[in-house]
This record gives structure tokens, sequence and C-alpha cells, in this order.
């Protein structure tokens, strides 16, 4: 079965087309047949202004465009396109979704930060590490950050905050956001001891990928800490030339790494995991699961 899902999120959208195949054993096969990830970047825009430019709208559409035409080269047979933060914000979000929808035949969902996170969730991220341990999925987005917590075996709790890179890169956070998050991190963790991290968002990933440790060993909290002092102390061009990192992401990884390292801190977390997973890879599974059902 050939599926599809689109994230737009505040710094980017992406398409994943994944090829779902149920296996003998009864476990089930997602193999990854085409990832496109396009910087439309509209959370600078919302959470300045509160609205969607006619320019980056065009760009929306332009690039739903070429999302369907992928789709049905791939020959796509079901799929699902959610919008998140920057979409959730802006005064004119439906009128875009409108515009798309009769353009393109893509109908977008915007959806709030606790689906987000029960989507997220959906990537089955807890299947295979201990039951008896406690874990913190932290996703670092644009325009939130969402976070869920395991332990033994349960849902402590999944949140969403409108904390992120972004919002912070523009100083559009307040004091009262940080010390709330800052609370609801430290007394939700207080009596779990040796938590760990599970990271998702495409920052880590570089930061994964920059560090060159194996792909199932964790990154340290401390090691966090460096990249972030000393991305932080380089330009954006010498964060691009020293790191290989793009434009887009170039700006936004400092504050990604302020988010993750904070949280972190906060729960006593030492170390995180990073598997390569996120929203669009939820809404695969959960079109999977639910096409199976239906049949």
């Amino acid at each position: 079965m050939i599926l599809a899902a689109i994230d737009i999120g505040s710094n980017a959208a992406r398409l994943l087309i994944s090829d779902v195949m149920p296996y003998k054993d009864g476990t089930v096969d997602y193999t990854k047949l085409n990832l496109l990830r396009i910087p439309l970047r509209l959370g600078f825009d919302v959470f300045e202004t509160g609205i969607i430019t006619a320019e980056k709208t065009k760009m929306v559409i332009d690039t739903m465009k070429v999302y369907r035409l992928m789709m049905d080269i791939y020959k796509v047979e079901h799929f699902k396109a959610c919008a998140t933060s920057a979409m959730r914000d802006a005064q004119n979000g439906a009128e875009i979704i409108r515009m798309v929808q009769e353009e393109t035949g893509i109908d977008i969902e915007i959806i709030s930060g606790s689906e987000e996170a029960n989507i997220i969730y959906e990537t089955h991220i807890a299947e295979n590490i201990d039951s008896q341990e406690a874990f913190l999925y932290i996703d670092v987005g644009g325009g939130s950050t969402e976070l869920t917590m395991f332990h033994k075996g349960n849902i402590i709790f999944k949140e969403s905050f409108n904390i992120g890179t972004i919002r912070l890169l523009n100083n559009l956070v307040t004091d009262a956001q940080l010390d709330h998050f800052k609370w609801f991190v430290k007394n939700h963790t207080k009596d779990i001891n040796n938590i760990k991290a599970i990271g998702s968002g495409g920052n880590i990933n570089k930061v994964f990928s920059l560090s060159k440790t194996k792909e199932d060993r964790p990154l340290k909290l401390e090691l966090l800490k460096d990249y972030h002092k000393e991305l932080a102390a380089a330009s954006i061009e010498e964060r691009m030339h020293l790191y290989n990192i793009r434009r887009d992401r170039a700006d936004v990884i400092v504050p990604a790494l302020q988010i993750y390292t904070s949280v972190m801190r906060w729960a006593g977390a030492q170390e995180i995991y990073v598997p390569k997973i996120g929203l669009a890879d939820g809404l695969v599974r959960m079109l999977y699961s639910k096409y199976t059902k239906d049949s």
C-alpha cells in the first residue's frame, strides 16, 4: 500500500511517501520511497503579523501542486495533509486552505498541539524501549514544542507548548511562558528517576548527524550543551560553512538546542536518543491503521 503524509510546519513543509507492507510475522514494514522538504518558513510571517503574506500563500499553493504531482507519479493510494502551529495561528489560514483545495484537491487539516502530540505518538516510539524505564519524548518545531512522558509502559502526560524555534528567534516567547514551561516539566517529572529523552525534529537530527554518533546510541546532554555554545557563538554564515548547515536551518538550530537542553536539565535527563521520526511518520501509520481496519 502506497501512502503519503504532508506536514506543513512553521519552518518547512514535508511530503513523505511510503510503501507500507505487512510481513508474515505480523510486523509492518514502512519503506520510505521519497521525502521532500520545502522551507516555506510560514512562522516568520505569522508569529510577527498574524497572517500569511501573499508571497508565502503562493509558495504554499505551488508546493502543494508539486506534492500533488509527486503523489500522482508514485500512485499514492491514500494521503493525509496536516498543518500545525503557524497555520493554526494565521488569521487567513482557513482561506489559504480553501485555495489549496480548489487548486490541488488536497484537503489540509489544521490540528491542535495536543492532536499533534497524539499523531507523533502513532510512530510507536515506545515499542522497542524497556517498558520499565522512563522516557521523555521532545518534539521541537518552529511554533511549538510537544512533550510526551512514558513511565513503566504508561503515558504520564502529553502536552503542547507555544514555544518553538521561530518564536524564540523573534523574541515572541514571554518570560511567563518560559516560567510555566519550566514549572510544568520540573513538577511533572520530579518523582521519576533516571529519565532518558527521545528527540525528534530536523534540528536534533542535524546535531546527531554532526556528532557522528552510532545510530542506536544516545547523545549526552553535555555534548548538546557544547554544540549549543559553539553554534551560538558563530554567525549564520559560519554555521553554514563550518557545519554544512542549510540557511533555513542555521538560524533556528540554536533556539532548538536551547529548548532541548533546557527540557533535559529540568527533567534530569542526561542523554537523548534520536530516532528519525516525526509528524509525517505518525500520519502514515495512522493512515495504514485506518485503511486496514476498514478493509
